[in-house]
């Protein structure tokens, strides 16, 4: 498969998950946050989606199209390990939705942030709430989902929080 075509697989994932993820939140109350900002086009979708949420957004540094970036009260800037114990004073309540978006060209340093953020992460959220992942993510107090129709399995990956 070229390049062109497995990037364009993997948004078309990314996007039918977070569109299901959506409808499986419905009824959670809750903020939504986007772990790795990059040009802002998931972020920016999820703002049509989600409306009526905060989304708050991790990054070590902001690098989106300017009409894709947070205000600063929602940016959250700094290395996941130092940024997401201190969140939740700012989120302000648990989420229900968590978006990560940590892949890169590199495999150990992926496969390390992924770790990383799936030990950190549960503290963030709500029983019931969503984390959709473009890595494999597993924690105990997470449920792995069935993925939405015609995304390839390990393409992407959607868990529910049944313990927090």
């Amino acid at each position: 498969m070229s390049r062109l075509n497995s990037f364009i697989r993997r948004l078309v994932a990314q996007r039918d998950c977070l569109d299901y993820a959506a409808t499986l939140i419905s009824d959670i109350s809750g903020p939504v946050l986007e772990l790795g900002l990059g040009n802002g086009r998931t972020y920016d979708h999820m703002r049509d989606l989600l409306p009526e949420r905060d989304i708050f957004v991790f990054d070590r540094q902001v690098a989106a199209h300017p009409d894709c970036i947070p205000d600063d009260f929602h940016m959250i800037l700094g290395d996941f390990s130092s940024s997401l114990p201190r969140a939740f004073e700012r989120i302000g309540a648990p989420a229900a939705l968590a978006h990560v978006d940590c892949g890169s060209g590199d495999v150990a340093s992926t496969k390390a942030v992924a770790a990383k953020l799936e030990n950190l992460l549960p503290a963030l959220m709500t029983l019931g709430g969503i984390i959709v992942s473009d890595q494999p993510m597993s924690h105990s107090g997470w449920q792995p989902l069935p993925l939405p129709e015609g995304v390839p399995q390990d393409r992407y990956f959607i868990a529910r929080s049944v313990a927090c």
